[in-house]
């Protein structure tokens, strides 16, 4: 845009010097060629401008959507859980600006114990490592609702409605940033997790958690989620 303004600056000074004396011949077709120099040419080149910027987003977003059509893509949160945009699963996982909606879920059973999964070896994040109940993405588009029952429904094969909201916070690292929306929810089992997901999955006595605690057995994050728990008295 700068050196837009410098040459049409340089025009008008050219055309003002082309324009000569008001007794010379062809004096009035020379000042009607100023004039549109120094007014209407300028907004042809502001509007030729806004265009090309304008067809090259397009193109640009194109293929951006072209490059990641097969991914699963997330709405794109403020911590209030305001829908500000939308991006991609992998791109999310490579920004921790980018924040997103998650949901957990808490099973207890009759007896008072958590159900609890054990992430499988070959996961990239906290492999081996025992986790929250339930927990998975918010597709973009999708209700926190119907993410709750989907995500029961793939990790615990039963169909389980977690109406009980608990608390919503932010956990941030190095690789993303997520909205957890955390709920519990009640039911004892038997459950069909996968397998190649989730390497075990069981209930467990709150004095066998708190005794493992700090010890590498679970993620950091079902321990940053069981601080709260015990915060709000449900353990």
């Amino acid at each position: 845009m700068f050196w837009l303004l410098l040459a049409h600056t340089v025009l008008i000074v050219l055309t003002a010097l082309y324009v000569g004396k008001p007794d010379t011949a062809g004096y009035l077709q020379r000042k009607e060629l100023w004039a549109f120099v120094s007014g209407g040419l300028f907004y042809l080149l502001i509007a030729g401008v806004f265009l090309f910027q304008f067809v090259k987003g397009k193109i640009n977003q194109r293929k951006f959507l072209q490059q990641y059509r097969d991914d699963e893509w997330f709405d794109i949160v403020t911590p209030e859980g305001k829908v500000v945009g939308k991006a991609p699963r992998s791109l999310c996982h490579r920004n921790p600006n980018l924040l997103h909606p998650v949901v957990h879920v808490h099973v207890f059973n009759s007896r008072g114990e958590l159900w609890l999964q054990k992430r499988a070896d070959d996961k990239d994040i906290q492999p081996g490592k025992w986790d929250t109940s339930v927990g998975g993405h918010v597709s973009s588009g999708e209700k926190i609702e119907q993410a709750l029952l989907r995500e029961v429904k793939e990790e615990l094969g039963v169909e389980m409605m977690p109406n009980e909201p608990l608390y919503r916070y932010v956990m941030k690292n190095e690789i993303e940033s997520e909205l957890v929306y955390t709920f519990r929810g009640f039911h004892n089992g038997p459950f069909r997790f996968p397998r190649n997901e989730i390497a075990e999955g069981r209930f467990w006595k709150m004095k066998d958690i708190r005794s493992d605690l700090n010890k590498g057995v679970f993620t950091p994050n079902f321990e940053q989620e069981f601080g709260f728990l015990e915060k709000i008295k449900l353990v």
